[in-house]
């Protein structure tokens, strides 16, 4: 049986955070993609990257919001490269002369379909203040902007939530995916 690894140990510790946080930072991924299938993905790549920086991480104040940084910031490559692939296939079919109708948009959108529809940094904002319950200085610290950002951004992206959702309807369902997002059930 080999040895222990001692409590400062690297790799115990780096091991004692991956067991916290890969959850967390695959809901988060979720959140912020819509995908269900990458979100692991992200997350592990995510934590590859801190383990390949883990002695900058582990001196951080807030090591957590280091990694949501990081996997806001790969979240946001991978829709960046989502759009990309989007567009060489729609041109790649444009070519063909083949014309498609686009399908009916349902009178009902859940807040996932929402939350896609804004742009990724009223997402994060919104996502880390009220999915994941950030304070405004975690949620800047975790995507490198000011408070004051993070203010703007999450008032207008909750703002544009209302006008799709409803005002209404829209505080059940955005405590319902709240609930969700942690974990938990509504």
């Amino acid at each position: 049986m080999p040895p222990r690894a001692a409590a400062g140990d690297p790799a115990t510790e780096f091991h004692a955070f991956f067991e916290r946080h890969f959850a967390e930072l695959s809901r988060l991924a979720h959140l912020l993609t819509g995908e269900y299938d990458g979100a692991d993905d992200l997350a592990a790549d995510a934590l590859l990257a801190l383990w390949h920086r883990w002695d900058r991480v582990r001196a951080a104040d807030h090591p957590a919001a280091y990694a949501r940084g990081v996997v806001a910031n790969l979240a946001r490559s991978h829709i960046r490269s989502s759009v990309r692939e989007r567009r060489r296939v729609t041109l790649f079919w444009s070519t063909r002369g083949e014309e498609t109708q686009d399908p009916d948009v349902p009178a009902v959108i859940d807040v996932q379909e929402a939350l896609r529809r804004l742009p990724f940094r009223k997402r994060a904002c919104v996502v880390l203040r009220h999915a994941f319950d950030l304070s405004e200085k975690d949620t800047a610290n975790a995507l490198g902007i000011s408070v004051g950002t993070v203010k703007s951004q999450t008032s207008k992206g909750m703002a544009e939530l209302q006008r799709q959702l409803g005002s209404h309807a829209m505080s059940e369902r955005m405590h319902v995916a709240a609930v969700q997002a942690r974990g938990g059930t509504a």
